[in-house]
């Protein structure tokens, strides 16, 4: 029989069947409700937040599964990471907010639920983590995360642009978020677009770029600079009032994220994306989505494995992880 008496059990070891317990959060951390006193109280230093809602995408549909098949295969992960020997759990107190409402076929009820349900969680004193849904996810998110005085970043990791003034006449869509961030108060000189593809991108939203002064780091920029110049790239924008990190999956090669709206041949490799985040992440995070993950077009699980792990490597290294690995051996 193991020995599991006081000193000898190790909390950050799984101890059975990893779907086993209370299911339905995020790495099987608590639930919390969505009430700033409630959140302050406890200590909480991020919340997740699922946005199961793909009502604008132009490509394939599915995403809103995503914080679904994403907390299911959360489990997989522990909150200690060996490579730096850092619990993050230590750190920062993780629950998870449940999901929104959804309000269905209505995009702007459900953003002005989203919006509110963030605010809860910035009055709280904690970020907003939060999984999507296609990537008009960001815009009730990001203007939510956003507190009032501030002028904050704002990184998005794409292979679109998303910076089109409106789609057939509708400006909540996934192709977006720039051009709403800019209208919900991000000063565009602290915007910074990486690993963006050119062949998934029209005129109209190179130009509401060129013409606002957002910086975009193309992909063919990371292949010959490196994710580290891309660090020093975001750095240099960003300021002192933290940042708000989005994520589209669709930004990393699709060999790696099949499972997504519109998967990239030739995007980033995830080496690169992981470099970058932990780059970054320290100059303080305001609220970070993943947006995009698929899971219908991805049997295989990794698309929201990556999911998972992206809000995990950013809160780690905003929560302060080293990045010198341990010496072993």
């Amino acid at each position: 029989m193991t020995d599991v008496t006081a000193g000898s059990f190790d909390e950050t070891m799984w101890s059975g069947l990893l779907h086993g317990g209370h299911g339905g959060t995020f790495m099987g951390v608590p639930n919390i409700e969505l009430d700033r006193d409630v959140i302050r109280a406890s200590g909480t230093k991020a919340v997740v937040y699922g946005f199961p809602f793909d009502a604008t995408t132009i490509s394939r549909s599915g995403a809103n599964y995503g914080p679904r098949a994403i907390r299911e295969t959360s489990v997989q992960f522990t909150n200690f990471q060996a490579t730096y020997d850092f619990d993050l759990f230590a750190k920062l107190r993780l629950a998870d907010g449940g999901d929104c409402k959804v309000a269905l076929g209505n995009t702007v009820k459900t953003f002005e639920r989203v919006e509110a349900d963030i605010a809860e969680i910035v009055a709280g004193g904690a970020i907003p983590v939060v999984f999507g849904g296609d990537h008009s996810v960001s815009i009730p998110v990001g203007k939510a995360a956003k507190r009032p005085g501030t002028s904050p970043g704002w990184v998005q990791f794409d292979t679109h642009l998303d910076a089109a003034p409106h789609v057939g006449g509708e400006e909540l869509n996934h192709c977006c978020t720039i051009t709403r961030a800019v209208d919900n108060g991000y000063d565009p000189s602290k915007i910074v677009l990486v690993g963006i593809s050119g062949w998934m991108n029209p005129k109209t939203e190179l130009k509401y770029c060129r013409d606002h002064g957002i910086r975009v780091i193309w992909l063919e920029d990371i292949w010959e600079h490196g994710a580290a110049w891309v660090v020093d790239q975001i750095l240099e924008r960003v300021g002192e009032d933290g940042f708000y990190l989005t994520f589209d999956v669709d930004s990393l090669d699709a060999a790696y994220a099949p499972g997504t709206c519109a998967p990239t041949p030739g995007g980033m490799t995830m080496r690169e994306a992981l470099e970058i985040i932990r780059g970054i992440s320290p100059a303080g995070l305001i609220g970070v989505d993943v947006a995009e993950a698929l899971p219908a077009h991805d049997h295989s699980t990794r698309t929201q494995l990556i999911a998972a792990r992206v809000a995990l490597e950013a809160l780690a290294f905003h929560a302060g992880s080293p990045r010198t690995p341990v010496h072993v051996g």
